[in-house]
């Protein structure tokens, strides 16, 4: 299995439900770079974990194919600005989307 970095939330929540159900991988790539870890899961090195947020893209750009979901596992995104409220149209607009289309009502809005 390829996985990011034990010092990511992503890979703490992975390992805490990978030890849930009862699943020992063999890891034969840890990374920091989440781009460099699925160019070596295209190329056949193990399996790897992804957003579901991106999975068509994932399966597209790498050519590779969803073997199964990790239910309870999140990771979470931030978009970090200076100002303290956005007010750009634009930009608000993507944060509404994201926030209600992609990643569904449960995000906080600040």
């Amino acid at each position: 299995m390829l996985l990011p970095t034990e010092d990511t939330v992503l890979r703490r929540s992975l390992d805490q439900w990978l030890d849930a159900v009862g699943v020992r991988p063999n890891v034969v790539g840890e990374f920091e770079d989440s781009a460099l870890l699925k160019v070596f899961g295209m190329r056949g090195a193990g399996v790897f974990p992804a957003s579901m947020v991106v999975t068509k893209e994932v399966q597209e750009r790498y050519k590779v194919t969803v073997i199964g979901k990790a239910s309870n596992v999140l990771e979470r995104l931030y978009a970090v600005t200076v100002e303290r409220r956005i007010k750009h149209p634009a930009v608000v607009a993507i944060c509404d989307t994201a926030r209600s289309g992609v990643f569904g009502t449960s995000a906080v809005r600040s």
